[in-house]
């Protein structure tokens, strides 16, 4: 006896049950991707708070560690890169990447391998002990850093050095030294403590992005269309194809029967030619354009009208903008719309920021986020803009 609901269907059973699996298996792959990033998050928190390094991890290492130096981390399968034709790398940052890029074991462009040899990151410098010698980068003389987002190379500029040079390591470490290497230049700077507060906000943000349980199905929510091939998108391909071909014969000429010419020829009408019908004159109607945005107060408009209803507003303070920024909480801005400065009072030099948008204490915008000097000559950091 076939299984029915209580509509008396059996086929709205089988389509909450095929529903509710799909949309399950949905969920838990959702929630896998979820769980995975979260442990990883959490798992760069802890080392950001207990990567502190030895003096006993540099024993028996063919270099001489300074006073107060220890060893971060060590990897013997480094290369040493050059860049052929130098450019001015961006400023070294605290910035950690909350999804680390795909990467492909490969060079690019206009770098050259060297040397090769082993790496070794201290509290101080990044140092390459390879065939032909030593190569160090000094924090405190760090000037450039630039990480390749498709391939494991990480470039480096120095004060006391021409060329460029850097290091390209297998895919398999290279999320690993590249957060190292965060922290080691925070610690330089004294300011780890700007790596952990980030982390901090990412665990918080992704904890609000957490996936929801799907709700169950039940057989009265079936659609007739469900019991089509393809549901509803076939459906609705026969509706569109229902309106078109009437469209198109309509449209088209009405058959012609034999002798119909002669017929028509041998009826008596009138030869005068009709007068065309009245045509209403042609008004040609120019392509509008969009005001620009304006900072002044709109001024009332004038005559009878109703008193206009306050609309829902969801900016949570930041100003009125069509970009939908605000700060109730979402993704950080890192690329805002070209037109932000029209809508903002963007500080001097604004495209120049490396960051996310946030909004200084005198209510300047600034580009900076994430960064120590972020609105350091607008009475320093407010809040962040959201999207």
């Amino acid at each position: 006896m076939a299984m029915t609901d209580s509509t008396g269907s059996t086929w709205r059973y089988r389509w909450a049950c095929r529903q509710n699996d799909r949309r399950l298996r949905v969920f838990r792959a959702a929630e896998e991707a979820w769980q995975r990033r979260d442990d990883e998050l959490r798992r760069l928190r802890t080392l950001a708070r207990s990567f502190h390094g030895s003096v006993e991890a540099g024993a028996g290492l063919p270099m001489e560690l300074g006073p107060g130096e220890v060893v971060f981390w060590t990897l013997p399968a480094a290369q040493l890169v050059e860049v052929r034709h130098t450019a001015v790398l961006p400023a070294p940052e605290l910035t950690v990447e909350p999804d680390p890029p795909v990467l492909r074991p490969r060079r690019p462009e206009g770098v050259r391998v060297v040397d090769a040899g082993l790496a070794v990151l201290t509290n101080r410098r990044l140092v390459l002990l390879g065939g032909r010698g030593r190569r160090d980068w000094a924090y405190g003389r760090m000037t450039g850093l630039s990480h390749d987002p498709g391939t494991p190379v990480t470039l480096i500029q120095v004060l006391d050095r021409r060329r460029t040079s850097g290091l390209l390591l297998p895919t398999g470490v290279v999320a690993d030294f590249r957060f190292k290497l965060t922290l080691a230049f925070a610690d330089a700077i004294e300011q780890r403590a700007a790596v952990v507060a980030q982390l901090d906000e990412l665990i918080e943000e992704h904890t609000a992005a957490r996936p929801a349980r799907p709700a169950v199905l039940t057989p009265a929510q079936a659609r007739i269309s469900a019991r089509v091939p393809g549901g509803r998108r076939t459906v609705a391909v026969g509706a569109a194809l229902a309106l078109i071909v009437p469209a198109v014969l309509f449209e088209s000429d009405p058959p012609v029967r034999p002798g119909s010419e002669r017929a028509a020829a041998a009826t008596h009408v009138s030869t005068a030619t009709p007068a065309p019908p009245p045509v209403a004159p042609a008004v040609r109607i120019g392509a509008s354009t969009s005001p620009k945005p304006h900072r002044t107060r709109a001024t009332t408009a004038t005559g009878p009208s109703r008193s206009p209803q306050p609309a829902v507003d969801r900016r949570c303070g930041a100003p009125a903008n069509p970009f939908g920024y605000d700060f109730c909480g979402g993704q950080r801005i890192r690329k805002p719309a070209r037109g932000v400065c029209d809508w903002f009072d963007c500080v001097p030099g604004f495209w120049s920021g490396r960051g996310w948008l946030v909004q200084c204490r005198d209510g300047a915008v600034s580009l900076a986020g994430g960064q120590r000097d972020a609105c350091s000559r607008h009475q320093g950091f407010r809040r962040t803009f959201w999207t």
